[in-house]
């Protein structure tokens, strides 16, 4: 589709991947409606983005609120035919820490977020998008589901992170497929370090560690980027059921 055809949902649209990918949409003439929890920042992003964006509070694990948001952002634009999922948590911990093994609920708390939030999304969009009318090749939305690097590689203190990404990789292949019957594609990113909120006040000595790691360029990925590469797969019709790393080459290490 062209983006400035796109009617979108962006989770976590409040900073971050999200806010860039959300600009990036509108920057090419396409709507907007960002979900997320953090409701000033939601709303000023949304004000800044301009007449072509809205906001709307959103707890993706919530399954009845995920719905509901769906249908209020696809009357705001007047449609819904894309769907981006940036909305996540890090929940790092070892299994087995200095004060005993992880509660279970911090583990599950990780996987609520992440993987049943990505999940939510990705089947009340569907719901949706089946009932819009056919563009070139038959389709009718596009899907895009955020994972990470630890998918792969995951680290000392990521078993619930790396474990959330993961089911998040697993589960794009077998929507893909499903969805091929209502011409809806589903593709997910795999980001290694970006420059987020998550990364601000970290020390510099940290910081520049951090960029040392990626062979090249040897910098932390720029949220922009990231927007470029989910742009690309909206616009591209032959981009279904893959996952796409964006990492400057790094291969995360054991810690």
């Amino acid at each position: 589709m062209k983006l400035d055809d796109v009617k979108a949902v962006v989770t976590g649209g409040a900073s971050g991947l999200g806010l860039a990918t959300a600009r990036r949409i509108v920057a090419e003439g396409g709507k907007v409606v960002l979900l997320d929890l953090n409701d000033d920042k939601g709303r000023a992003s949304a004000a800044d983005l301009g007449p072509n964006a809205a906001y709307l509070h959103l707890d993706v694990s919530d399954e009845a609120a995920a719905s509901a948001a769906m249908s209020a952002a696809q009357e705001i634009m007047g449609g819904l035919n894309a769907a981006v999922s940036c909305a996540g948590i890090i929940g790092a911990g070892r299994t087995l820490g200095r004060e005993g093994p992880m509660p279970l609920a911090n583990f599950a708390k990780t996987i609520t977020i992440n993987l049943l939030g990505s999940f939510n999304i990705a089947k009340a969009a569907a719901n949706l998008m089946q009932h819009n009318a056919p563009a070139e090749d038959g389709e009718r939305g596009v899907i895009v589901n955020t994972a990470s690097i630890a998918a792969f590689e995951g680290q000392i203190g990521q078993a619930a992170y790396a474990a959330s990404k993961g089911g998040v990789v697993g589960m794009t292949l077998p929507l893909a497929r499903e969805f091929t019957r209502i011409g809806v594609r589903v593709m997910t990113v795999a980001p290694g370090v970006f420059h987020t909120p998550m990364v601000d006040g970290m020390p510099e000595a940290v910081y520049q560690s951090l960029c040392a790691q990626v062979p090249y360029p040897s910098r932390l990925g720029d949220p922009a980027e990231f927007a470029d590469t989910v742009a690309f797969i909206l616009g591209n019709r032959y981009m279904n059921g893959g996952v796409i790393r964006i990492d400057g080459a790094i291969r995360m290490q054991a810690k």
